[in-house]
C-alpha cells in the first residue's frame, strides 16, 4: 500500500473514531444529566485509552464548551446543559416497595421513571403525577422527582384500626400503600382496635405530616370472612351495593311479554330448548335450541338473554352497568353487573317461562359443515335446566331427558373443537380451584374444577356464535370501509416472552418450538405432555402469562389463542357490558343503520378491558385469601409440593394437594448458605452443594400463614 493511500486510510479511520467519540461523549453526558465527570472518569466510561484519542477528547470538550452544550465546574469536571434535565412528564405511580417507586408514562418505548421515596412527596400508588427528570439511575431508568399530583387514583381505602388514648391511626390493607393514616378521635366513628374499616382521606400528607383519614364504615373484625372479603372489594374499588336510583329503575321495568313484542321476533317456543349451567348458577344467559330438519340437517340456535331490551342506553341503570362493565366472581359471592331483578329474574332463561332472547341460528350437517346462518331477536321457552353434572351423566349413559339431542350436539362439538385445533387454536386448560365453605365462609375443602364434555359442548357452541357474529358484521360492508364493531382480539405472543417460557419449560424437561409458524402446535403438544404431571398447573399458568392479553377493541384483528380471524363477545350480556354493546350494534346494523363513531366505541373498549383486569385481579386475591385461610387451619403434617419459582430471597412451592403456593425464605434455610443461580433457576448450598431447582418435587411443612398479607411461609422437611 502506498504512503498516500495509507495516510488517507488512517485519516478516514481517525475521522470515524472522532465522530464516534463525539456522539458517545454527548450520549454519556445526556444520560447522566445533572451529574459532573472528570476527564479521567469520562475516558474510563468511554473506554478511551489511546493517547491520541485522549487529546481528541480534550479538544471535543473544549469545542462543546464553546458551543455552550456543556459547562465546566470549578473543580475541572464537566456536565451537560441538556434540555432533558428538568423536563416534566406525566405518568402513574407504581409504588413497588417501601424505598422507591416507578412512574409509568405509557409512552411506547420509554422507560419507567425511578423515584426515591424522599422524592415521591404525598403521591401514592395509582396516582397520576407530574415528574421532573433528574438524570439517570445507574445508567438504567431515568430518575425523577414528583412535583405535582395531577389526579388521585382514589381517596378511599380499607385498613386495620389502631387506637391510642388521644388519637387513632389506620394501617392500610393495600400492599402498595406504605404509610399509615392519622385519625382524629371525632373521625373514628365507633371503630374499635383491630376492626377492618373503610376510610376516606381528609387531608393528604404534607412534608413530615402524615395523611389524615375519616372512618366511613366498620366492616368487621380483622380475620372475619365478611370483613376480609369487603377489604378485597375496597382494595380493588368494587361497588358494595347498587345506588338507589338503579334499583328503583330495575323494579319499574314491566315483567310481562306483549303479543306485539313477540310478533317482532322469530318464535322458537315450540322447538326443543334447554340450558346447561353450573349447579349453583342463579342466572342463565344462554340456551341451546335443537331440531332435525326435513333435509336431514340440524338447526341449532344459540339463544342469549336479550338484556338490551330491558336496559335502555344512557339511563342510570345502563350507566351503572357500563361503569361496572363486568360481574366479579369472588370466592363467596358475586358482585353483579346488573341488579338481581334483571340478572336472576327478567333476563334469566329459567325453564318453563317465555323469555326474550337474541340468537345466532345455524343449519349444519352431521359433519359439522354450516350451510346457513341467521341472526336476530327471538322468543324461547326453555324445556329443561341441566346442571353440567346432569348433562354429563346423560352424555355418558346415553339415557335420560333429551339424550338423543345431547348425543348429537356432543358429536358436533367434538368436530368443531378438533377443527379449531387443526387451524392452530391453543389448548389452554388451566387448573382452577373452588372452595367448599361453611355458613361463616370458612373453607372446608379446596376442590379442583374438572371440565368434561358438557362444559366443552356449551363452550364450543358459544365460541361458534361469537365468531359467527363478528364475521357477519365484518363482512357486511365490502372494501376498506367497515362498520365499527367491538371485537375480542388476542395478539400473537411476544417472541421474548415465548423464549423465556421455553427456557422455563426446559427446566422441567420439556421442549418448546418458538418460531411463529410452530408455536401454537408446540404449545398444544406441551399441554398434552404435562397432563396429570406435578408441573401441569404451574406450566399451564405460566403459558397463559406468556401470551398476550386478550382485549376489547374496534380493530378487527385476529384471536391467536382461538385461531379465529374475527371474534367478539355476544353470549354473556347479563355479566359483561361489551356483550350488551355487541347486541345493540348488531341490531343497529341489521336495521340498516350507518357505522357508529370508532373513537367513541374504542374508549368503551378500553374501559371494559381495564374493568376486566380489575375483576380478574380481585378474583385472584379472594382465592389467595381463602387458600391462606385454609392452610392456616391445615393439619401440621408434611405436604408434597413442586418448586414453582426460585428468587434471591426465597423458593416458591406449590402444594400439590391444594394448589396453594407458599415460600421457603432463604433466611430460614439454616442447613447451609444458599446462593441464587438466576441463569439456571436454582439455589445452591455453598458448603454441601445441595441444589433446589425449578420443577423439583419437595416435601414442605406450613411454618406461618398471614391472612392479612395473604402469604404462606413454608419450611423444607
Amino acid at each position: 500500500m502506498s504512503k498516500k493511500k495509507f495516510k488517507e486510510k488512517k485519516e478516514t479511520k481517525d475521522k470515524k473514531e472522532k465522530v464516534g467519540l463525539y456522539g458517545s461523549l454527548l450520549s454519556l453526558l445526556d444520560e447522566m444529566a445533572g451529574k459532573a465527570y472528570s476527564i479521567q472518569q469520562i475516558a474510563k466510561r468511554l473506554q478511551v485509552k489511546k493517547k491520541s484519542m485522549i487529546e481528541d477528547l480534550y479538544k471535543l470538550l473544549d469545542s462543546l464548551l464553546e458551543e455552550g452544550k456543556i459547562e465546566q465546574l470549578s473543580n475541572g469536571s464537566y456536565k451537560t446543559k441538556s434540555s432533558k434535565l428538568g423536563k416534566s412528564v406525566v405518568g402513574i405511580v407504581d409504588h413497588v416497595n417501601p424505598r422507591f417507586a416507578y412512574v409509568a408514562t405509557g409512552e411506547e418505548g420509554s422507560k419507567d421513571i425511578y423515584v426515591q421515596l424522599r422524592d415521591l412527596g404525598s403521591a401514592l400508588h395509582g396516582d397520576t403525577v407530574k415528574v421532573t427528570l433528574l438524570g439517570r439511575k445507574n445508567g438504567a431508568s431515568p430518575e425523577g422527582k414528583v412535583v405535582e399530583v395531577v389526579k388521585r387514583g382514589r381517596n378511599r381505602f380499607v385498613g386495620r384500626m389502631e387506637i391510642s388514648k388521644s388519637f387513632g391511626f389506620i394501617v392500610p390493607d393495600f400492599k402498595k400503600i406504605y404509610a399509615d393514616f392519622f385519625v382524629y378521635p371525632e373521625n373514628i366513628n365507633g371503630a374499635n382496635p383491630n376492626d377492618k374499616v373503610l376510610f376516606e382521606v381528609t387531608k393528604w400528607a404534607e412534608g413530615d405530616k402524615s395523611a389524615e383519614g375519616k372512618v366511613i364504615e366498620v366492616l368487621g373484625k380483622t380475620g372475619e370472612n365478611n370483613a376480609e372479603i369487603h377489604s378485597i372489594m375496597a382494595e380493588f374499588d368494587l361497588p358494595f351495593r347498587f345506588p338507589e336510583g338503579v334499583l328503583k329503575l330495575s323494579e319499574q321495568i314491566p315483567e310481562g311479554i306483549t303479543k306485539e313484542e313477540i310478533s317482532k321476533r322469530r318464535d322458537f317456543r315450540d322447538i326443543t330448548t334447554f340450558t346447561i349451567d353450573p349447579e349453583d348458577a342463579k342466572d342463565f344467559d344462554d340456551a341451546i335450541s335443537f331440531q332435525k330438519l326435513s333435509n336431514g340437517n340440524y338447526e341449532i340456535g344459540v339463544h342469549i338473554a336479550d338484556v338490551t331490551h330491558y336496559v335502555r342506553p344512557g339511563n342510570e341503570l345502563d350507566n351503572d352497568a357500563f361503569d361496572r362493565a363486568t360481574s366479579v366472581y369472588l370466592v363467596d359471592r358475586t358482585v353483579p353487573m346488573l341488579p338481581e331483578r334483571l340478572s336472576n329474574g327478567l333476563c334469566s332463561l329459567r325453564p318453563n317461562e317465555d323469555k326474550l332472547t337474541f340468537a345466532a341460528v345455524f343449519e349444519m350437517d352431521a359433519k359439522g359443515k354450516i350451510s346457513s346462518e341467521w341472526f336476530g331477536r327471538t322468543v324461547i321457552h326453555s324445556d329443561h335446566r341441566f346442571s353440567y353434572e346432569q348433562a354429563q351423566e346423560v352424555i355418558e349413559t346415553g339415557t335420560g331427558k333429551f339424550a338423543e339431542e345431547l348425543k348429537i350436539l356432543n358429536g358436533l362439538h367434538d368436530i368443531l373443537r378438533k377443527e379449531r385445533f387443526k387451524k392452530g387454536a391453543v389448548n389452554f386448560e388451566t387448573t382452577e380451584v373452588k372452595f367448599k365453605l361453611d355458613e361463616q365462609g370458612k373453607p372446608l375443602m379446596v376442590i379442583p374444577k374438572i371440565r368434561k364434555e358438557a362444559h366443552k359442548l356449551i363452550e364450543e357452541f358459544m365460541l361458534l356464535a361469537n365468531r359467527a357474529v363478528a364475521t357477519f358484521v365484518y363482512k357486511m360492508k365490502k372494501g376498506e370501509e367497515k362498520n365499527t364493531f367491538v371485537y375480542r382480539t388476542h395478539d400473537f405472543p411476544n417472541p421474548e416472552k415465548v423464549a423465556d417460557f421455553a427456557l422455563f419449560a426446559k427446566q422441567f424437561g420439556h421442549a418448546l418450538a418458538i418460531d411463529d409458524a410452530s408455536v401454537s402446535r408446540s404449545l398444544n403438544k406441551l399441554m398434552d405432555a404435562i397432563e396429570g404431571k406435578p408441573e401441569q398447573n404451574v406450566l399451564q399458568s405460566l403459558a397463559v402469562r406468556a401470551m398476550a392479553k386478550a382485549k376489547y377493541t374496534t380493530d378487527a384483528k385476529p384471536h391467536f389463542g382461538l385461531a379465529f380471524d374475527h371474534y367478539t363477545h355476544f353470549t354473556s350480556p347479563i355479566r359483561r357490558y361489551p356483550d350488551m354493546i355487541v347486541h345493540r350494534l348488531l341490531q343497529h346494523y341489521l336495521d340498516g343503520g350507518k357505522s357508529v363513531s370508532k373513537k367513541e366505541f374504542e374508549e368503551k373498549c378500553i374501559h371494559s378491558s381495564e374493568r376486566e383486569k380489575r375483576a380478574a385481579d380481585a378474583e385472584r386475591a379472594s382465592i389467595k385469601y381463602k387458600q391462606v385461610e385454609f392452610m392456616s387451619m391445615a393439619e401440621h403434617k408434611p405436604f408434597d409440593g413442586i418448586i414453582t419459582g426460585v428468587t434471591e430471597f426465597g423458593i416458591f412451592v406449590e402444594i400439590s394437594e391444594t394448589k396453594c403456593e407458599g415460600m421457603v425464605r432463604m433466611a430460614d434455610m439454616k442447613d447451609d448458605f444458599y446462593e441464587f443461580d438466576e441463569k439456571n433457576y436454582r439455589a445452591i448450598g455453598r458448603r454441601r452443594k445441595k441444589i433446589y431447582r425449578l420443577g423439583d418435587k419437595v416435601v414442605v411443612r406450613i411454618k406461618k400463614t398471614d391472612v392479612d398479607r395473604r402469604t404462606i411461609d413454608l419450611s423444607f422437611e
